[in-house]
């Protein structure tokens, strides 16, 4: 079982290797941020029904889920954000284990999907800054959210760019093309994740473990 794993990530078509690689992450974010948005949404729950409940996640004045989930941005829609992501991850699986087992996606569905996340992706970071920022509290699971939902981004779109599924014109796509070969989209994928965290380290170094 572990040889044929290796085998199927280490396949010999280089495409083919790389197709299943960028399923395979898109698979472990989606699955991340569908884990964190489960118990975000049994937190919330509880919030609701106790408004002084102490979470497991209460560490300390910066680390605190329930001064995040207690902000009116924890409800932009009037429901709990987290159950966004229980309706959207498990589409996001689906399709990365559709991909993984070679199903060719229609282009269109492909662009409509990037749309889409790309839409979670810049929520997510709203989010991000509204708690760093705003609420001046960190709750570990939006924090991971985030973190998958970026991962899940950077890799639907990799593998849009490299499709041509993003309906851009012939010079704008093969300059994207060019990009991604150089793997300059995983330098900025690493380069946005390392923004994040020293921003949460430069804000709160005093009491983030106080």
């Amino acid at each position: 079982m572990f040889n044929k794993t290796i085998n199927f990530f280490t396949h010999s078509d280089v495409k083919l290797r790389q197709t299943r690689w960028i399923f395979a992450s898109m698979l472990i974010g989606a699955i991340l941020s569908l884990v964190a948005a489960f118990v975000l949404s049994v937190e919330s729950i509880e919030i609701a029904k106790n408004p002084d409940a102490a979470l497991s996640c209460n560490v300390n004045a910066v680390i605190n889920c329930a001064t995040v989930a207690k902000h009116p941005t924890a409800n932009l829609l009037g429901f709990p954000n987290s159950f966004i992501g229980l309706m959207a991850e498990p589409v996001v699986i689906t399709v990365a284990i559709a991909g993984l087992l070679g199903v060719a996606f229609p282009r269109r569905f492909m662009f409509v999907a990037q749309i889409f996340y790309t839409a979670g992706f810049i929520f997510a970071l709203y989010l991000f800054f509204t708690s760093v920022f705003v609420i001046q509290a960190l709750c570990p699971w939006c924090l991971l959210v985030t973190v998958s939902t970026t991962l899940v981004f950077a890799s639907m779109l990799h593998y849009n760019i490299r499709e041509d599924n993003l309906y851009l014109s012939r010079k704008v796509s093969r300059s994207l093309q060019k990009w991604i070969q150089k793997g300059y989209d995983k330098f900025f994928t690493a380069l946005i994740l390392t923004a994040m965290l020293f921003m949460v380290l430069f804000k709160y170094s005093d009491g983030l473990f106080g």
